[in-house]
């Protein structure tokens, strides 16, 4: 008889919960508090309640239920164990790995105990199904390092989904078709005289209606225009969000929406505004300088070909938008929607959106550079809204009348 191959270091999630059990000590009743799990077996071997073990004793646990864990999983905790000097380890870290929480501990324990994890790279494992050769794809696709790569492949189980932008994608479709139909336009739709009689569009002269400054990203210039931002945003937010999560994902893709149409309002202030090129901007700018920072952890294939290809995308839909914008308008003296929203996203992606892909293990909140642009979009934010309160009056501008 063959042998069937050796399954990867990923585990499914029920799976998971199926150790967790194994590891437990019966008891009558189970307590509610997951947490409360980890401690039973903890104060097995802390009956002083001192709220640490020592790593002899970590060890002989693992010893003893090593034919019911994962080999992965039991290597990640000898790495723990090896990784306190001291001898002991503390309740707190033993609960982070079990929970597989993101904390430091588990940066620190797997970066000194590396050389106790799997030599192989993830691209050399064989006998995956097509869901985990997806998983390891993205994983190599968005994380420079094989650590991280290692532990998002074992620990992702695709609870939740990326649904956030599968969600956005989804509206903006749907928006653009019924707005297809009813003006019988599919193409070049913002040529259409009643194209920016839409309550979704920002337009300068409602600049009060402050929706507008988010809802602009559902109303598309025409199927050209929606085509390449679907598509953009699509290849590259999905497998981020996947990865790093719709917090996070989401965070850029909004950040850059608003900061693309308050920068219209400051640069191209006669303007009018469409489309999601701003959010897409934003995460595809933060992924390509993700990749430049860490070119040599990247193990993505074809890295460079699809960055080209990406730059070309971009260019060309920045290109049409420039082009579009100082093209004879179909309502004047209204001109065309700007192109300025794209350079808003670019400069979320390569300040807010480059801090949050960069470190896939530790909290936002950790890290000063993170505060540093928030601060600095904080800033740009609240100067904008000053900018619509008082400068189009005291410049004394001449706005394009109401649609």
């Amino acid at each position: 008889m063959g042998e069937h191959p050796s399954p990867g270091p990923a585990v499914a999630a029920c799976a998971e919960a199926e150790r967790i059990e194994e590891l437990e000590p019966e008891a009558e009743e189970r307590p509610a508090a997951p947490e409360d799990h980890w401690k039973v077996l903890f104060d097995q071997f802390d009956p002083g309640n001192t709220g640490y073990i020592s790593t002899g004793k970590f060890r002989s646990l693992l010893e003893s239920h090593s034919s019911k864990l994962d080999p992965h999983k039991r290597e990640v905790l000898l790495a723990l164990a090896d990784s306190h000097a001291d001898g002991q380890i503390c309740y707190q870290d033993f609960v982070n790995l079990m929970s597989n929480k993101r904390s430091n501990s588990f940066r620190q324990a797997i970066l000194q105990g590396n050389r106790r994890l799997c030599s192989k790279a993830l691209l050399e494992e064989k006998g995956l199904n097509l869901s985990q050769r997806l998983i390891r794809h993205v994983a190599y696709e968005t994380l420079p390092r094989e650590i991280d790569r290692k532990w998002y492949y074992d620990s992702y189980t695709c609870c939740p989904p990326p649904w956030f932008m599968i969600t956005v994608t989804l509206l903006e479709v749907a928006f653009f078709l019924y707005n297809g139909v009813s003006l019988d336009q599919f193409v070049l739709q913002v040529t259409h005289p009643r194209y920016l009689k839409n309550s979704l569009v920002y337009h300068p002269q409602l600049r009060a209606q402050a929706w507008r400054f988010l809802t602009y990203i559902f109303m598309h210039a025409g199927i050209e225009h929606l085509g390449l931002n679907v598509v953009l945003q699509l290849l590259v937010g999905v497998p981020l969000e996947m990865v790093h999560g719709a917090t996070r994902i989401g965070l850029v893709y909004v950040a850059g929406v608003v900061a693309g149409s308050l920068a219209v309002s400051v640069a191209d202030m006669t303007a009018p505004v469409v489309g999601s090129s701003g959010g897409v901007y934003a995460l595809v700018s933060a992924h390509l300088a993700n990749i430049v920072m860490n070119w040599s952890g990247m193990k993505c294939q074809f890295k460079l070909l699809r960055m080209a290809v990406a730059l070309v995308c971009m260019s060309m839909e920045f290109g049409r938008a420039v082009w579009l914008r100082f093209h004879p308008s179909a309502y004047p003296p209204c001109p065309h929607p700007s192109f300025v929203a794209h350079l808003g996203g670019v400069a979320v992606g390569i300040t807010l959106g480059v801090v949050v892909l960069r470190n896939y293990e530790q909290r936002l909140q950790d890290q000063s550079l993170w505060w540093i642009f928030v601060a600095m979009y904080t800033v740009f934010v609240l100067f904008a809204v000053f900018w619509n309160i008082f400068a189009y009056t005291l410049l004394d501008l001449k706005l394009p009348p109401p649609p």
